[in-house]
């Protein structure tokens, strides 16, 4: 029976290195990404006219209803049968940002629907537009009570973030059944891979924390 080496890491670390940096690369864009579509679908939903407002409930319905990987399949390998050409890392910050767009809209939606009307009218008695009391008043007083749930998704969608190997983008996954293909050594990869998705999830639950608690100060 074969015992544990895992000093075969040692020559493999800096593709591991490389990996994790890519992982934490395009967790971050499709984050923002998610953060930035997800108010835009919301406000379009609560606010925008039915031929804008039907088109993006059905892509979120779309969205919502079908895999992350077959999305990041589709982005990637389907569109370009119709011309559309997106290199592998941007396909995966798409299909990501997108998928979890959909979901912090849902979030953002009900955040914007519980804020007093009365401030929206206040807002609008002292001369701000419509899109002015969305951007100033509305919209920033919904992200502060949904920073929790929101967080949480960020934190799913730095996870999910290896599903995007299978398109070729040499993120922690990809580098670590790299290694595994030289040295036939699944478990110390998968371990190590297992201990830098928790590193990463720390970190990223301390920077969430930070963000919540400089929200908090500003109330």
């Amino acid at each position: 029976m074969q015992g544990l080496d895992f000093t075969v890491l040692v020559e493999y670390l800096p593709f591991l290195a490389w990996g994790a940096w890519w992982t934490a690369l395009i967790s971050v864009l499709a984050g923002f990404l998610s953060f930035g579509m997800g108010v835009v679908f919301a406000v379009a939903l609560l606010y925008a006219p039915a031929v804008i407002r039907a088109p993006v409930a059905g892509f979120m319905w779309l969205f919502m209803g079908t895999p992350l990987l077959l999305q990041l399949f589709l982005i990637y390998f389907g569109l370009v049968q119709i011309g559309i050409d997106i290199p592998a890392i941007w396909s995966g910050v798409i299909g990501l940002g997108l998928h979890y767009a959909v979901y912090n809209a849902d979030i953002l939606r009900a955040g914007i629907a519980s804020i007093d009307k009365g401030q929206t009218e206040g807002s609008r008695s002292l001369g701000f537009g419509r899109l002015q009391t969305l951007r100033y008043v509305v919209v920033p007083q919904a992200v502060r009570l949904t920073l929790p749930p929101i967080g949480s998704n960020m934190i799913a969608l730095l996870k999910e973030s290896s599903l995007v190997s299978v398109i070729g983008i040499a993120e922690l996954v990809n580098a670590a059944q790299l290694g595994i293909s030289s040295t036939f050594r699944p478990f110390e990869f998968y371990i190590a891979v297992a201990a830098i998705y928790y590193l990463l999830n720390l970190l990223l639950e301390g920077v969430l924390a930070l963000i919540e608690k400089r929200v908090e100060a500003t109330k």
